[in-house]
């Protein structure tokens, strides 16, 4: 059986959806200028690749010349902090100057905003030659979804 909504009934529908869409829309800006721009100012932040397979999100950040004493790693629900310190050799004594430099030294940021349910407690990392590899478990979602509640039959005597 099909309702029939009248044109008010239609423009708010149209308006209800518009406003669900311009709010993903803020949400996904808004995380993507958090990703971008480092928390304190002199660090420098990591390049990052975010992958999703059937049951984890997978996060490689590449982090070169970087030891794993050196990488600290937050979690929470909603977002993935990755944060250190690169420290720079100590020069040679042949070396007089430097002619060119591009590598980056000092404290590093990096946060990942996580859109996905995780399992915060089962979360790994490793770090293979210069990547760093985050495992997030996905846990399944149940928002939205019925849950039963027992409910216990308890006599009453008078």
């Amino acid at each position: 059986m099909v309702k029939s909504v009248g044109a008010a009934g239609l423009e708010r529908l149209e308006l209800k959806r518009l406003t669900e869409r311009i709010g993903r829309l803020f949400s996904l800006l808004q995380e993507a200028a958090e990703a971008q721009v480092p928390a304190i100012a002199g660090t420098w932040a990591p390049p990052v690749d975010v992958c999703e397979t059937g049951n984890a999100i997978c996060v490689r950040i590449e982090l070169p010349g970087v030891s794993a004493a050196q990488i600290k790693i937050g979690l929470t629900s909603t977002k993935l902090r990755i944060y250190g310190e690169k420290k720079k050799r100590s020069a040679r004594q042949r070396i007089v100057s430097h002619l060119c430099s591009e590598r980056t030294y000092g404290h590093f940021n990096r946060v990942v905003p996580l859109r996905w349910t995780i399992s915060v407690k089962d979360a790994t990392a490793e770090l293979d030659k210069g990547v760093l590899l985050i495992h997030l478990p996905k846990i399944k979602d149940r928002r939205g979804s019925e849950v039963r509640v027992p409910i216990a039959d308890k006599e009453t005597t008078d």
